[in-house]
């Protein structure tokens, strides 16, 4: 340490030791513990520096050791003893250690949560990052708000069968299934079991954000106007497997014209391409190359053997032109952004669509692009 660095130590260090009053000891604690925690420490220094930490450990007063614990909350100088024995005092000393501090081991991290102090349970589910196995034992043992904030945590790596473990113990918590449904990353089969839990608004945020099953998709779809609607063109941006999800309209005789133009007109060119290979009975490819590639008579030949209505065929050779023509000013077309500018422009031609689609249509402009709500505003709009 340089000598300043070294005088200040001296002074505080002896300031702590002969102030009677907590206060004056605390604020010492504080300067010293800072004091330390910035200085470029030798080896001697950092032993040195881990005696001082062992002094104030000991402090009768709780103020004392809370400003230790405060001050150093994120540094890794704190002994490894020393902080185990912290974590174990009184929840305003303990707190901000097992929140933060980079000394534990995921050991002991579980030991804790096993402990089971609902506060401090929660303390290790909102770390800046959790390990998988300190996730495992929250969400077997975790109170229902610590695991409420470890689904909210997405630096907590939580394994597949964790999430269903918080889902069979709090999937009657509407709070907490919102967190883990507003996850960034969901499996599957999580999303599944949460599409049939959530309330209105999570439900509507999981079949936009996340894949569900095409037949989850289509069966809400049908059944489910006195809940919330789930869209069928949102759904498709979602499926890994497009050609199956679309076999899967088709079987259902979901894949209709209206579905296809629907999907057009809001830039879903990868639905609108599968929907018209899979009615036409055509590879994907062949079908592509009609609609893009092969002139002004490829796009009508797809579509008549698809066995669309004649009627709305200009409806879509309106969205096809638009499709291209943004793609020719070199707009990104994979965003919210791009289907929001294509959504705009092709309304603006005033296409020749049924009614309902373009009331459809008009709806979906007013509500695009919108930004996605965070678990506490969906939470709070369903109390």
């Amino acid at each position: 340490m340089t000598a300043y660095r070294a005088r200040l130590t001296e002074i505080d260090i002896r300031r702590l030791v002969k102030a009677t009053d907590e206060d004056e000891r605390a604020a010492a604690a504080h300067k010293l513990c800072r004091s330390i925690d910035k200085a470029d420490l030798d080896e001697d220094d950092r032993a040195a520096a881990q005696k001082i930490l062992r002094l104030l450990a000991n402090d009768a007063a709780e103020l004392v050791r809370r400003a230790m614990a405060v001050t150093l909350k994120s540094s890794d100088l704190i002994p490894h003893d020393v902080a185990r024995r912290l974590a174990a005092d009184v929840d305003s000393v303990a707190l901000p250690l097992i929140s933060f501090s980079p000394v534990f081991s995921d050991a002991d991290l579980i030991e804790i949560v096993q402990a089971g102090s609902a506060v401090r349970q929660t303390a290790v589910a909102g770390r800046p990052s959790v390990a998988r196995d300190v996730a495992n034992a929250l969400a077997e043992t975790g109170s229902e708000q610590a695991v409420r904030t470890l689904a909210a945590n997405d630096n907590a790596d939580i394994a597949e069968a964790a999430l269903g473990r918080c889902v069979d113990r709090f999937g009657a918590s509407p709070e907490v299934v919102a967190a883990i449904a507003y996850r960034q990353v969901l499996p599957l089969s999580v999303t599944e079991r949460l599409v049939e839990l959530a309330s209105d608004a999570v439900r509507e945020h999981l079949v936009t954000r996340h894949a569900v099953a095409p037949e989850t998709a289509i069966r809400l779809a049908t059944f489910a106007r006195e809940r919330a609607t789930v869209d069928l063109v949102d759904q498709a941006a979602n499926q890994a497997d497009m050609p199956l999800f679309v076999a899967n309209l088709n079987a259902r005789r979901a894949l209709s014209g209206s579905l296809l133009l629907r999907a057009l007109a809001r830039g879903q060119m990868g639905l609108f391409e599968h929907g018209l290979a899979e009615l036409a009975g055509a590879p994907h490819q062949r079908a592509w190359l009609m609609i893009h590639d092969a002139g002004p008579l490829g796009l009508k030949a797809i579509y008549d053997r698809a066995g669309l209505p004649p009627r709305l065929f200009q409806a879509f050779r309106a969205g096809v032109d638009t499709w291209r023509a943004l793609q020719a000013e070199g707009v990104d077309t994979s965003g919210d952004n791009f289907r929001h500018q294509m959504l705009e422009r092709f309304l603006t031609q005033r296409p020749n669509a049924p009614r309902e689609d373009l009331a459809y249509l008009m709806e979906r402009l007013d509500q695009a692009p919108a930004p996605a709500r965070t678990p506490v505003e969906v939470a709070a709009s369903a109390a």
